[in-house]
């Protein structure tokens, strides 16, 4: 049975990866700060922003198959801010990754390995009250097209998801920031709709397929069509 981790795995998108993985066959880690309150999914403590947690988890581990940077925080941030925010972000959103991408290169099998970094539209655009989780994105993604070309002799492939608005917890924080209902953020999608988590585990299942090898070094926008506007 093929292991996969799922870093930020006990809510939102992590959470609906977790279960998609889990019934496609996978035998899951799920990774956060907290236990979930679900008691039937195995789960790992670790704060993914600590290279010392995060080497001791996978530490514990003889193979990874798959492994899906999830955990990440956000929050409103200009320059002129909390400049703790400014380094919680980065700490967990990109620091995160990098960790755990580390950490997990030895344990990869040649050939099946796969890397899945959830990233963020905000990672391929800008948003002037998101400076940290802008900076923070945009670095997972050249982290990941960089990492591909890396790994691409040893045919593990590495991509990146770019949620757009996804239902979440996250997402409502964002909604009470801009003062703004999920109907009008909706409105403001091409589709006219907020994409479910689900459909952000669906995009990771189809990268993990065989049928996927080929693919690899991208940041694939799941946003409804927003990056399509002029």
């Amino acid at each position: 049975m093929k292991h996969a981790v799922v870093t930020g795995g006990t809510r939102g998108i992590g959470a609906a990866i977790v279960q998609r993985l889990r019934a496609d066959g996978y035998r899951v880690t799920s990774v956060g700060r907290n236990r979930p309150a679900s008691g039937d999914v195995h789960f790992a403590a670790c704060d993914v922003s600590s290279a010392t947690d995060v080497n001791a988890l996978f530490a514990t581990m003889d193979r990874v198959d798959v492994l899906v940077n999830c955990a990440g925080i956000a929050g409103s941030n200009r320059l002129d801010g909390d400049d703790a925010l400014w380094h919680g972000i980065i700490n967990s959103n990109l620091h995160g990754t990098y960790h755990c991408c580390k950490a997990a290169l030895p344990l990869l099998p040649d050939e099946t390995g796969r890397i899945v970094n959830i990233a963020s539209v905000l990672g391929l655009r800008g948003v002037p009250d998101q400076t940290a989780y802008c900076a923070a994105k945009h670095a997972v993604v050249g982290l990941t097209r960089a990492l591909a070309l890396s790994l691409a002799p040893r045919g593990i492939t590495v991509n990146a998801l770019c949620p757009g608005w996804v239902d979440t917890d996250m997402a409502a924080m964002r909604y009470r920031e801009l003062g703004i209902t999920p109907a009008q953020a909706a409105a403001g999608v091409p589709s006219g709709r907020v994409a479910s988590p689900a459909e952000i585990a669906d995009a990771t299942a189809w990268l993990l397929r065989p049928e996927s090898r080929g693919i690899t070094g991208h940041a694939l926008p799941i946003d409804g069509g927003g990056l399509a506007l002029p």
